[in-house]
């Protein structure tokens, strides 16, 4: 099978070592407005061949949009509008009821899965790419009864050699529970580093005290805007309901300790510990 990757960068080159590990790839086209990714995935024999959008869509039997997703909501009509209805098109944007509406009404809609490998890490580009990086994390594919049964089938063969689990789940769905459990911790993340960088203003002292606790808390804040910024606006009014949640939660932190309630505090660790029985 030929694949194109749109996006040769974390998200894409990670697929594309893991597929050609499996036997699924004969051949891999880099398509990336980054000439640097693109020569960097040859080197690192991540693609076999950089190339342009229309002979790299033309030419494969699969194509995988792993861009940001407001590039994504914008190109994939696009994409669409090349292939036949013997080729199929996966994307793995973290929001999906945007890029899913972009192209409902597009006459090879069939030939798109909307899917969403869960996982993700700080960095970006090719030379971060690591093949073993999907193994047993979920991976979400939405709207599945817009896409035509061969193109779903596929998909679901590519999750299992990336060795995900699959749920299928509706797009708006989707984005109301991964801006609970993904973006919030982003936008956590990033208000937690401007806030030490606010209060703590040596920087080596940051770097000499901080704790294992710190480290992995903050570890999000070095994700970059590129990425973050469009999902947050594509994903605006689910991260706005679940900020405010979280915004009241720590108001009841803050209160306890106010109010010297160490009683009230106690209790909320205590309801936050069922978490435990959740996440092992």
């Amino acid at each position: 099978m030929k694949i194109s990757i749109i996006g040769a960068g974390l998200i894409g080159g990670s697929m594309a070592l893991k597929l050609r590990e499996k036997g699924m790839a004969d051949f891999i086209y880099g398509i990336d407005n980054n000439q640097q990714h693109i020569n960097e995935a040859l080197k690192l024999s991540i693609i076999d061949a950089g190339t342009d959008l229309e002979y790299g869509v033309k030419n494969a039997d699969f194509i995988i949009v792993a861009i940001p997703v407001d590039a994504a909501r914008k190109l994939l009509p696009k994409v669409l509008d090349l292939v036949s209805d013997k080729q199929t098109v996966m994307d793995a944007g973290s929001t999906k009821a945007g890029i899913v509406n972009a192209v409902r009404n597009h006459p090879n809609r069939s030939r798109f899965v909307a899917f969403h490998p869960m996982w993700g890490t700080e960095n970006n580009g090719p030379t971060s790419a690591v093949a073993e990086s999907f193994s047993g994390k979920a991976g979400v594919i939405c709207n599945k009864e817009e896409s035509a049964a061969d193109a779903l089938q596929l998909v679901e063969k590519v999750a299992e050699n990336l060795d995900m689990h699959l749920i299928y789940m509706d797009a708006e769905d989707h984005d109301i529970h991964t801006a609970y459990i993904s973006h919030i911790s982003h936008i956590t993340s990033y208000a937690l580093a401007n806030t030490v960088l606010e209060k703590e203003r040596e920087e080596e002292t940051i770097f000499q005290l901080a704790s294992s606790g710190f480290s992995s808390t903050v570890r999000l804040a070095k994700s970059h805007p590129e990425m973050w910024v469009p999902i947050f606006k594509q994903n605006k009014e689910n991260v706005l309901d679940v900020l405010n949640e979280h915004i009241t939660q720590l108001r009841k932190f803050k209160a306890a300790l106010e109010k010297e309630n160490y009683e009230y505090l106690e209790e909320l660790i205590t309801n936050a510990n069922r978490i435990r029985g959740i996440l092992r």
